[in-house]
C-alpha cells in the first residue's frame, strides 16, 4: 500500500499525523546555496591578512634607506614591497615572511593608486639621491571565491526550474505520479489488501437492499469459484446512484474496508487536466496499474464529471473529456470476465451519463441509493448516536419521525449540532430539546432574536402564516399541521408554518391542487384582511407556480392539454422546446387558470374562517408559535383526520420548535 508520509501507525492501527521531521528535496539545494554563500563572504582572502601600516612608515623606514628593490600593486588596495638590504628582524611585518625567509616582502594598503603615486612621487621629491623603484600591477583572487560565483548562479536556476516542474506536474511524491514527466499517471489511492480501513457495513445503516448488492459483488472477488463454477460471470462494474448525501461514497469506503482486495479510489475530476490528452493517459495508467493487482476493486467517485453524454449539444463540447470517456468505455469493455476488475462509480446525475457507458458489459447492475424511510432514519440515527453522550429519554423513533425528506447526510449534521448545543449550553449529556434545537438551526436558520420588526409588519406576518394554518386545517388533502411560528431565522425567513407529509409515492391531483391553495392562503389573507399583499409571499408563489406547471405541462393533469408529458430529461438543456409556439401559450394560459381557481377558492374557505383566522394570528402575537393542540382548543378538531402518528402529539408537549425539512415552506421579503 501507498501510505501517505504524512501519516504512521499507532499500536491500535490508526492513523495518526507524524510529527517527525521528513525529507525534503529542497534542503539539499538550501545546503549547498549556503555552503556557496559561505565560501564566497568567509573564504581566505589575501587582503584580510594585511597590517595597518602607512605609507610613512614605508618611506621612513625602508624606501628612504633604498632597501626596497620593486613595488607590486595588488588589486589596487595593497602595495606589496620587495625589501633587500635588510632582515626579517628589521621588518615591521612578519607575516609578510615567504619562501622560508629567502624574499621578503612588505604589505601595506593604500587608499588608492592615485594617492600612492602621488606620495611617492613627494618622497623622490623630498629626497632626489633616491633611486625611483619600479611598480607593477597585479591582480589576485580567492579560487573558492571565483568558483562560487559560477556555480551559485547555476544552483538557483536549477532549483527555480526543479520548482516550476514540481508545481506543474503535482509534486514529487504527490498525485499525478511526480512531476511534469509523470502527468499522465493515475492519481488513484490504493488501499492494498489487508488495509486497516475504519469504516465497515456496519457504519452504513438504512442501505439494507444497496449493501446485499455491493456485499455479492465483494463476495466474488472473495470466492470467484462459487459463482463461475455454475457458469457465472463476475459483473464488470456497479454503478450507485442517489441523491447526495445518501451515502454513496459511504458504502464504497465500507467495501473498502471489508473487501479482502486491493481497492484504488479516485474521483471523475481527478482524470481531467489542461493538457490534451492527460485524462485518457491516466485511464491507461489506472487500469494497468488495477491489472497488476487484479482481483481488485475500482471506485471512481462523481464520475458524471468524465462520462456525461456526447455530441448533444455541439456548442459546448469537451473533446478532452470525450476523449477520456472514450479510453474509459474501452478499457471497461475490453478485458474478459477472468480479469477480476469490477468498476464501483457513484453519481446524482444518472440522467446525463452516456448510454453507452450504461449498457450491461460495463456498468452491469446500477445500485439505486434512495432517501430512507422512517425505519431507516431510524438506523442512521442509531449510528450517528453511538458515539455521542445521550440522555436516557432520548427517543430515537421520535427522532426519525420528525425528520422525513433527511439523508444520511442531513441526520449526521443533525447530530453534531445537537451535541454542539448542548455543549454550548453546559449540559453533560444531549437530550431531546438539544435536537429540537438543532433540527431549528438546520432547517429555518439562526434564530434572529434581534431583528427588529415593526408592530405593523409583524401583524401582517401573523396574519400571513395564520391563512397558511387555517387553510391548510380545512383543506381535505393538506398535510398535517406540526406548528406555525412568526419567529424570524435565517436571512430572510419571517415565519412558517410547519407540515408533517405523509411517505408516500404516489400524489393525486387533489392533492397537488390542495397544496396550491394551502400555499396561497398567506397572499389571500393579507388582501382581504388589509385590502393590499405585501412581497412575503415569494417562495409560496414560487412553490404555486412549480406545481402548476408541473401538473400541467409533466404529469398530464389538464383536460386540455391532455394526456402529455413535454418532460424529457435526455433533452433537459436543450435549447428547442418540445412544444409549438401555440402550445406554449396554452399552456401559460391553462397554469394561469388552476392558480386563479386555487386563489378564488382560498380567499372563500378564508372569508368563510375569518374568525379562526383572527383568534390564531392574535394568539401568534402574544406567543409567536403554536402548535396543533393549541389551533384545536382555538377553533376546533381538524374535519379530516390525520394519520401522522405520534409526532404530532409530542410536538403539542416540546417546549422548543420542532421545525421539519422538506415540507417547511418559509415566507420571505424581498
Amino acid at each position: 500500500m501507498q501510505e501517505n508520509s504524512q501519516f504512521n501507525k499507532n499500536t491500535d492501527g490508526k492513523n495518526t499525523p507524524n510529527r517527525g521531521p521528513k525529507f525534503n528535496i529542497y534542503w539539499i539545494f538550501g545546503i549547498i546555496m549556503l555552503v556557496l554563500v559561505g565560501m564566497t563572504m568567509f573564504s581566505n582572502n589575501f587582503s584580510s591578512t594585511v597590517d595597518t601600516h602607512s605609507f610613512l612608515d614605508f618611506q621612513n623606514n625602508y624606501l628612504s634607506k633604498g632597501n626596497v628593490e620593486k613595488i607590486t600593486i595588488v588589486n589596487n588596495e595593497v602595495a606589496e614591497a620587495k625589501l633587500v638590504g635588510t632582515t626579517p628582524a628589521d621588518a615591521s611585518n612578519p607575516m609578510s615572511q615567504l619562501n622560508s625567509g629567502r624574499e621578503l616582502l612588505y604589505s601595506f594598503r593604500i587608499g588608492s593608486v592615485e594617492q600612492f603615486n602621488k606620495d611617492l612621487e613627494a618622497a623622490y621629491t623630498t629626497n632626489p639621491s633616491l633611486k625611483r623603484v619600479p611598480i607593477m600591477y597585479e591582480s589576485r583572487g580567492s579560487y573558492m571565491r571565483e568558483l562560487s560565483g559560477i556555480l551559485l548562479p547555476v544552483i538557483i536556476l536549477v532549483a527555480m526550474s526543479f520548482m516550476a516542474m514540481r508545481k506543474l506536474g503535482g509534486g514529487v511524491n504527490g498525485g499525478g505520479g511526480g512531476g511534469i514527466f509523470n502527468i499522465g499517471k493515475s492519481k488513484a489511492q490504493l488501499f492494498e489488501k489487508g488495509t486497516k480501513v475504519n469504516i465497515t457495513f456496519n457504519d452504513v445503516a438504512g442501505l439494507d437492499e444497496a449493501k446485499v448488492e455491493i456485499m455479492e459483488i465483494v463476495d466474488f472477488l472473495k470466492n470467484p469459484k462459487k459463482y463461475t463454477a455454475l457458469g457465472g460471470k463476475i459483473p464488470k462494474g456497479a454503478l450507485l446512484v442517489g441523491p447526495p448525501g445518501t451515502g454513496k461514497t459511504l458504502l464504497a469506503k465500507a467495501v473498502a474496508g471489508e473487501a479482502q482486495v486491493p481497492f484504488f479510489s479516485m474521483s471523475g475530476s481527478d482524470f481531467v487536466e489542461m493538457f490534451v490528452g492527460v485524462g485518457a493517459s491516466r485511464v491507461r495508467d489506472l487500469f494497468k496499474q488495477a491489472r497488476e493487482k487484479a482481483p481488485c476493486i475500482v471506485f471512481i467517485d462523481e464520475i458524471d464529471a468524465i462520462g456525461r453524454a456526447r455530441g448533444k449539444n455541439m456548442m459546448m463540447s469537451n473533446d478532452e473529456r470525450e476523449n477520456t470517456l472514450n479510453q474509459m468505455l474501452v478499457e471497461m469493455d475490453g478485458f474478459s470476465g477472468e480479469s477480476g476488475i469490477i468498476v464501483l462509480a457513484a453519481t446524482n446525475r444518472p440522467d446525463v451519463l452516456d448510454a453507452a457507458l450504461l449498457r450491461p458489459g460495463r456498468f452491469d447492475r446500477q445500485i439505486s441509493i434512495d432517501i430512507p424511510d422512517v425505519k431507516g432514519r431510524e438506523k442512521i440515527f442509531e449510528v450517528h448516536l453511538a458515539p455521542i453522550k445521550k440522555s436516557k429519554n432520548l427517543d430515537i423513533h421520535k427522532l426519525a419521525l420528525q425528520t422525513p425528506g433527511f439523508a444520511g447526510a442531513d441526520i449526521a449534521n443533525v447530530c453534531n449540532e445537537a451535541a454542539l448545543i448542548a455543549a454550548r449550553n453546559g449540559k453533560n449529556e444531549v437530550d431531546m430539546q438539544d435536537f429540537n434545537d438543532a433540527i431549528d438551526r438546520i432547517i429555518g436558520g439562526l434564530e434572529k432574536k434581534n431583528k427588529i420588526i415593526s408592530p405593523e409588519e409583524k401583524k401582517v406576518i401573523a396574519y400571513h402564516e395564520a391563512g397558511h394554518a387555517v387553510s391548510g386545517w380545512y383543506l381535505e388533502h393538506a398535510h398535517p399541521l406540526v406548528k406555525v411560528t412568526i419567529v424570524p431565522r435565517g436571512d430572510a425567513a419571517l415565519g412558517y408554518a410547519q407540515y408533517l407529509p405523509k411517505e408516500k409515492y404516489l400524489t393525486l391531483r387533489e392533492e397537488l391542487e390542495d397544496q396550491i391553495c394551502m400555499a396561497l392562503g398567506g397572499r389571500a389573507i393579507e388582501e382581504i384582511m388589509f385590502k393590499k399583499v405585501s412581497t412575503g409571499a415569494l417562495s409560496d408563489l414560487q412553490s404555486v407556480t412549480r406545481i402548476a406547471y408541473a401538473m400541467v405541462s409533466v404529469y398530464g393533469m389538464n383536460d386540455k392539454i391532455g394526456n402529455i408529458s413535454f418532460y424529457d430529461p435526455n433533452n433537459e438543456n436543450s435549447f428547442q422546446k418540445p412544444y409549438s409556439e401555440e402550445t406554449g401559450k396554452l399552456i401559460d394560459s391553462e397554469v394561469r387558470l388552476l392558480i386563479d381557481h386555487s386563489y378564488s377558492r382560498v380567499k372563500q374557505l378564508l372569508t368563510e374562517r375569518l374568525e379562526d383566522v383572527k383568534l390564531i394570528a392574535e394568539e401568534l402575537l402574544k406567543k409567536e408559535v403554536l402548535f396543533k393542540d393549541d389551533l384545536e382548543s382555538l377553533i376546533g378538531k381538524r374535519p379530516y383526520g390525520d394519520d401522522s402518528g405520534d409526532l404530532l402529539s409530542y410536538a403539542a408537549e416540546a417546549a422548543a420548535d420542532l421545525p421539519k425539512g422538506p415540507a417547511t415552506e418559509p415566507d420571505t421579503a424581498v
